[in-house]
C-alpha cells in the first residue's frame, strides 16, 4: 500500500466539504480526476473509504481511519513546509554565538533582547567560546556567529568589525598605584592581578602587555563576575584589567581609579566571525547592525 500527502489531503477535503464537487474546486483539479484518485486509494488499500450513495458523503470506518492519520500528518508538514520557507527567506534559522570575550555577556544580552522581538522564528542560544575551541566549531556548523577579538585567516570566514575598545587599568582609590598616570607593564611586579576564569593567553593584559615584557603578577586570582572583581578591587584585594566600557559607569566612583596601560594605550578590536555564506543572512546582518548600535550606546555611558 503506498499512500501520499494528496491521499491524505483528499480525504480530509471531502470529510471537510462533504461533497466531491466541492472537494475537487478546493484541491483545484476536476471532479473526474478526484474520483479516479480516490478509486486508485480503495483498490490499494483493499477496502471501502467512502459510503456509498450517502449524502453528503461520508467515511466509512477505513476512511475515517485514514482521517485520523490525515489531521495527524497534515499540520506536521505544514509547519514544516512553513519553516523550509522561512529558511529560504532568511526569516527563520539557528544563530547559536560563541564568545571568546568573557566580558561581552553584558555587552550581548541587551543586543539579543532586542534581536528576539524582530526575530523570533530564530533560534537562539549563547555558548561561552572560552570553554572550547570556539573558530573550529564555527566551521564545523556547531556555532554560527563568534564573538572574538582575534581574527584569522580562515576559508570561508567572515570576521566582521563590531566595536573598538580600550583595556584599561582599574584599582583602588586607595593603591599606591593610583598615583600615577599611566600604568606600565612592570608595576604589574608584586601585584595580586584579578582577572575572569580565563587561560591567560586570552586576557589581553597577559597577550597584548604582560607576557611580551617577561612580567608575572605575584598572584592571579579568578573572579566570575565584573561585579565581583570590582568589589574585591574597591577593597584593596588586587588590580585588574577591563574593558573600557565595562568600567565607564565606576570611573566617577571615589572607590576607584582607571588609568591607561602604557602611554599609547592599549586598543582592541572585536569581530563577529560568521561561515561566509551565512553573513549576509537577514538575521544575521541584523544582529551584527544591533550589536554595533548597542557599543555606542556602552561608549555614551
Amino acid at each position: 500500500m503506498h499512500i501520499e500527502f494528496r491521499h491524505l489531503r483528499t480525504i480530509k477535503a471531502i470529510h471537510d466539504t462533504g461533497g466531491l464537487a466541492r472537494a475537487a474546486d478546493q484541491l483545484n483539479i476536476t471532479q473526474s480526476a478526484l474520483s479516479h484518485q480516490i478509486k486508485g486509494i480503495e483498490d490499494q488499500a483493499g477496502v471501502e473509504l467512502f459510503v456509498r450513495r450517502s449524502k453528503p458523503l461520508k467515511l466509512s470506518a477505513a476512511g475515517m481511519k485514514m482521517l485520523a492519520t490525515a489531521e495527524s500528518i497534515l499540520p506536521q508538514v505544514a509547519a514544516l513546509e512553513a519553516e523550509f520557507e522561512g529558511l529560504i527567506a532568511g526569516s527563520a534559522g539557528r544563530l547559536h554565538i560563541a564568545i571568546e570575550c568573557h566580558a561581552c555577556f553584558e555587552w550581548l544580552f541587551p543586543v539579543l533582547e532586542q534581536f528576539r522581538k524582530a526575530w523570533p522564528e530564530v533560534d537562539v542560544d549563547i555558548r561561552p567560546g572560552l570553554a572550547f575551541d570556539a573558530l573550529p566549531a564555527l566551521r564545523k556548523e556547531e556555532v554560527d556567529l563568534v564573538v572574538s577579538s582575534d581574527p584569522e585567516d580562515l576559508p570561508d570566514t567572515d570576521f566582521t568589525p563590531l566595536f573598538d575598545y580600550e583595556a584599561v587599568f582599574v584599582a583602588s582609590a586607595s593603591h599606591p598605584l593610583a598615583q600615577k598616570s599611566v600604568i606600565e607593564a612592570k608595576d604589574f611586579a608584586g601585584e595580586t592581578l584579578i582577572t575572569y576564569p580565563v587561560d591567560k593567553t586570552r586576557l589581553d593584559v597577559f597577550s597584548q602587555l604582560l607576557t611580551p615584557a617577561g612580567i608575572e603578577p605575584t598572584d592571579v586570582r579568578q573572579v566570575e563576575l565584573t561585579a565581583v572583581i570590582l568589589l574585591l578591587v574597591a577593597s584593596n584585594r588586587g588590580v585588574a584589567v577591563l574593558p573600557d566600557w565595562v568600567v565607564r559607569q565606576v570611573r566617577y566612583s571615589s572607590d576607584y581609579v582607571t588609568r591607561p596601560l602604557t602611554k599609547g594605550g592599549i586598543t582592541r578590536r572585536l569581530y563577529a566571525a560568521t561561515r561566509s555564506q551565512d553573513t549576509s543572512l537577514p538575521f544575521m546582518a541584523h544582529l551584527i547592525r544591533l550589536a554595533r548600535q548597542e557599543a555606542v550606546k556602552l561608549q555614551r555611558v
